[in-house]
């Protein structure tokens, strides 16, 4: 067995055991909420209209396989006058959510094992916005468009798995990161105008984080050293650069020098036909004045 399958298998128990916990703490919620709705005598429907939600949520709320979101239980709270009970419950909701520590894809372990030791990261995305920049509304939308479907809990184990990813944004010491962005995906309003307005947003307050460089690669330009697609260049604590491609839910890790060092010059060109840093930053508010 090797020192990572022994490190995986002694934290698997309690990984599964957290992940109960909020399965649990959900299904709790759950009954409250649905108790609570039929003394008000409320379809999942009706709560759902009045709430602005749609009824699945609603439905995925009351059977416990959906972890419910401040807001929404503080405007269910008020709407089904519970006093303060489901109010009550949103910082033990929280709290378990960031303790939980969810699976990861089995494809996508090796990298996110990696990622949480890393020093540097370089990012070239020309398909999405990288994982480590998104919203959590924007993360939702992309796993509820995912073909096959997925069920409800792997979407919220999903979802929590990639905010909790997200943490390295502002740890300290600050692992440095830049990324490049192609101009097409940010035009991509993927789960609607308002999600991807709340996207843009949150890049540019990304944007002025001192350990995030981020650029755009504009459409219009006759040269792109990136054609090959995406990939990221990581630099793990104390070792040597990494690269990293993915693609249809299969991954590859690549330690091999020379084919590290190809990608390190062509990620450099890329910077270097991409946008600078104040210029992307513009470009990116002007696409939200456009909307």
């Amino acid at each position: 067995m090797t020192l990572s399958e022994q490190v995986e298998g002694a934290g698997a128990e309690e990984a599964y055991d957290e992940v109960e916990q909020v399965n649990d703490l959900n299904r709790a919620v759950g009954k409250q909420l649905r108790l609570l709705r039929e003394r008000a005598g409320l379809t999942q429907r009706e709560l759902g209209d009045r709430l602005g939600y749609g009824p699945d949520l609603i439905s995925a709320l009351d059977r416990g396989v959906r972890t419910p979101q401040r807001e929404f239980l503080e405007a269910a709270d008020e709407l089904l006058d519970a006093g303060g009970l489901l109010k009550a419950l949103i910082e033990d909701v929280e709290r378990a959510k960031a303790k939980a520590r969810v699976r990861h894809p089995a494809w996508f372990k090796d990298y996110a094992r990696l990622e949480r030791s890393a020093v540097e990261i370089n990012d070239y995305s020309c398909h999405d916005i990288p994982g480590l920049f998104q919203t959590q509304q924007r993360i939702r939308a992309l796993y509820e468009m995912r073909r096959p479907l997925l069920d409800e809990e792997t979407i919220e184990q999903r979802v929590a798995s990639r905010l909790a990813r997200q943490e390295i944004l502002t740890r300290w010491p600050p692992t440095m990161i830049s990324a490049v962005i192609d101009e097409s995906v940010l035009r991509r309003p993927l789960g609607g105008s308002d999600v991807h307005r709340e996207q843009l947003e949150r890049l540019i307050h990304l944007a002025s984080l001192r350990n995030v460089e981020l650029q755009v690669m504009p459409t219009d330009r006759t040269e792109h050293a990136g054609m090959g697609g995406a990939f990221i260049l990581l630099t793990p604590r104390g070792k040597r650069q990494i690269g990293y491609t993915e693609a249809q839910d299969s991954a590859q890790l690549t330690t091999d020098p020379e084919e590290v060092r190809i990608l390190a010059a062509r990620y450099g060109s890329i910077r270097a036909q991409a946008l600078t840093m104040q210029e992307s930053l513009d470009l990116i508010k002007s696409m939200l004045g456009e909307r």
